[in-house]
């Protein structure tokens, strides 16, 4: 198959990697050096010079790998250098509008979500990683990319575009909002425990991300759900801690334990 990718960044690279024994694959990056670091190391990759090259690759597949706030834009614009026939593919984290837009195109279409961003996951290993594929995806280029996954033994999950983000809005949402209250509430003279330097280095990790992907996953509508729960929750415990409650202590941190087992 002949498959040409978006964005050389980490997942645009990642892709190219796994995908290049056995297809042809062409990268496109709006920096050409970066897309040609990726290509050097690969078999089979080669660099495309401009979107409108396309037009001479004729790919099977396009991947659109680029930054979130990009995304629609590149579609829209390799829209014009493409056959009818080809695939498109989005791996984006948060799918606001991209439903909208394959609606409109009439394409057959892939939407994924590969659950292991570049700042926190091994991507030499992930076999306890996921990946999120659309049920309203084209079904052969659904099974292309479940045959991928399967082969790097990530534990693959079927959601419609709308149970997709009600998900990503426990998901992703909670933890991002729990990592940037924790960043919020810095001490610098703070000395700093074990736990403590845990939680610094995935803020740490979580801040060096795109704004853009950080305030696009924040604005989830179902994120204001989440974050009441949250919010009800940090109440309780403020209850607990007020009236030094052991016994009501002793049975949330049951409860809590439950929750994670």
């Amino acid at each position: 198959m002949r498959i040409a990718i978006l964005g050389a960044g980490h997942m645009g690279s990642w892709l190219a990697k796994e995908l290049s024994s056995g297809h042809e694959i062409a990268i496109y990056n709006r920096t050409p050096e970066k897309a040609k670091t990726v290509a050097s190391a690969l078999r089979n990759t080669n660099v495309l010079p401009s979107i409108a090259a396309l037009e001479q690759f004729k790919p099977d597949m396009l991947i659109n790998a680029v930054s979130l706030q990009n995304t629609m834009e590149a579609f829209e614009e390799a829209a014009k250098h493409i056959s009818r026939e080809c695939i498109i593919v989005d791996v984006a984290s948060v799918k606001s509008g991209i439903p909208e837009y394959y609606a409109k195109s009439g394409r057959r279409f892939v939407s994924l979500h590969p659950m292991f961003g570049p700042t926190f996951a091994n991507v030499e290993a992930l076999e306890d990683e996921n990946a999120v594929i659309i049920r309203e995806s084209d079904p052969e280029g659904a099974a292309f990319f479940r045959k991928l996954f399967e082969r790097l033994r990530l534990r693959i999950f079927d959601y419609t575009f709308s149970e997709h983000d009600q998900m990503m809005a426990y998901s992703l949402t909670v933890p991002f909002a729990s990592t940037l209250v924790f960043a919020a509430c810095m001490n610098s003279k703070a000395v700093p425990g074990t736990t403590f330097k845990k939680h610094m280095k995935i803020a740490k990790g979580l801040l060096s991300e795109d704004d853009h992907l950080l305030a696009e996953i924040l604005f989830n509508p179902n994120s204001l759900v989440e974050l009441e729960k949250v919010a009800n929750r940090l109440e309780f415990l403020k209850h607990i801690i007020r009236g030094k409650d052991y016994e009501e202590a002793r049975k949330f941190f049951a409860k809590l334990r439950k929750n994670i087992s």
